[in-house]
């Protein structure tokens, strides 16, 4: 077989003349190109019964970082593999995964996060097979192009007057439904991936110069950005969804509370207060920010630190005025909690919404809790992040969570997002589904 040549979705790749064995097969399925949100299954042919070798994973982010994974397998009596069946006997993680060559890798350095910020970059991941702890005799290999973007979706550059963004729009004439994604900084891969299943959708930071420079925050300029999805003319619900997280996630819940047209939101491990600036709103200030404690902040033997009660207590009396009025919404909502995030108390946040919607006599929510997530929840089947650098306190914190359970929650969030936006952002045509 010529090398690079593809068959039923398996990608062989030669490298030295035996360096690898001609007998060993690597296979991706159904394809070596996938979109970042789809599983793949792994499979290993060729080997000797009972073989035991080591499976590995390896990419490099836009920053020219590499993380990698390393497992050791044992094939079964035909020589095969399945990682859909078979255990990881050790390495980085253990157990039947058929996905934890991918959300397992790390780089070799501390306190580092995948950076991968552009929409048109794909994801490409190189597994490998090799001898028992032996990374100099691979026996087989293939790469994984995981798209961020599928086929056919436009990604448009967006500038408003007060706003600016990434526009992403699906193949075909529409109607869609409409999402605002509110990224705290500049990221495209949740907006593009959830434009390539049939939504249009605007990404836009909620900081676009350095934290320190800005000393409030203007939620004109963000209705301004709903304003625009509302009006293009592909958009078939009545209103729009808003997804978010973190500090995104208090914009989020305040669009919803002053701005008509918000029909749906979704807030993952948010506040339920203003946090760190106050909020503006047609030239008034309509929200006090609820103040940092730096004094609660711990710092651990790795040189991170657990800023999870860095804030103050949204429910104190001297706090009532940073909370959000989400009674007012119209629209609905759905909580999403990690109930270790260590970035702040998203689950005691998530507690305290629901208390004051049913106060209120309002029934319009729904609530996700992950034990063991994190807070960093982002579209499945990425590295998990346990530390990095927070850009907007300027050291390197803990985020939470344990691997594993942190990948299960990113699969099902990732499902619950798509089914809460089709039901409340419903179009009269039938959904676009994805192209590769």
């Amino acid at each position: 077989m010529k090398r690079g040549s593809v068959v039923c979705g398996e990608r062989i790749c030669s490298l030295k003349r035996g360096s690898m064995s001609s007998q060993v097969r690597l296979r991706l399925l159904p394809s070596a190109r996938c979109l970042f949100d789809q599983p793949v299954q792994v499979k290993v042919e060729g080997l000797r019964s009972r073989q035991v070798v080591t499976m590995r994973a390896r990419s490099m982010d836009e920053k020219g970082v590499v993380f990698s994974s390393s497992t050791t397998y044992r094939a079964d009596g035909s020589g095969k593999i399945d990682l859909l069946r078979d255990p990881s006997l050790s390495g980085s993680y253990v157990g039947v995964e058929p996905m934890g060559l991918l959300w397992s890798m790390k780089a070799d350095a501390l306190h580092k996060r995948f950076q991968k910020s552009c929409a048109l970059n794909p994801h490409v991941v190189k597994f490998s097979v090799h001898e028992e702890d032996r990374e100099d005799r691979m026996l087989a290999e293939v790469t994984n192009e995981r798209l961020l973007i599928g086929d056919g979706v436009s990604r448009v550059l967006v500038k408003g007057r007060n706003f600016q963004g990434v526009l992403f729009t699906p193949p075909g004439e529409g109607p869609f439904p409409a999402v605002l994604d509110l990224c705290t900084l500049m990221s495209e891969k949740r907006a593009s991936l959830l434009a390539s299943r049939g939504f249009m959708v605007l990404t836009v930071p909620v900081y676009t110069d350095h934290p320190e420079n800005i000393k409030q925050m203007h939620l004109d300029h963000f209705k301004e950005a709903v304003d625009f999805l509302q009006q293009q003319p592909k958009v078939g619900s009545t209103g729009v969804g808003i997804m978010a997280r973190s500090k995104g996630g208090d914009i989020a819940l305040s669009l919803a509370a002053f701005v008509s047209g918000v029909k749906a939101v979704v807030s993952i491990n948010g506040c339920n207060a203003v946090a760190r600036v106050p909020l503006y709103y047609q030239n008034h200030q309509i929200i006090s920010p609820l103040r940092s404690d730096i004094t609660k902040i711990i710092t651990t033997e790795s040189g991170a630190s657990i800023i999870k009660y860095g804030l103050g207590d949204p429910l104190a009396e001297e706090n009532k005025d940073s909370l959000v009025p989400i009674e007012q919404a119209k629209g609905h909502f759905l909580f999403v909690a990690s109930e270790d995030d260590l970035n702040w108390d998203s689950k005691a946040y998530m507690d305290q919404m629901v208390e004051r919607l049913k106060y209120h006599g309002k029934e319009n929510f729904e609530t996700l809790c992950y034990p063991g997530a994190g807070h960093l929840l982002e579209p499945p089947y990425g590295t998990y992040c346990p530390s990095s650098f927070h850009w907007i306190l300027h050291h390197v914190v803990l985020w939470g969570g344990e691997a594993r359970a942190h990948a299960e929650a990113e699969v099902h969030l990732w499902s619950k997002i798509q089914e809460f936006f089709r039901t409340h952002l419903s179009c009269d045509a039938a959904q676009t589904k994805p192209k590769l």
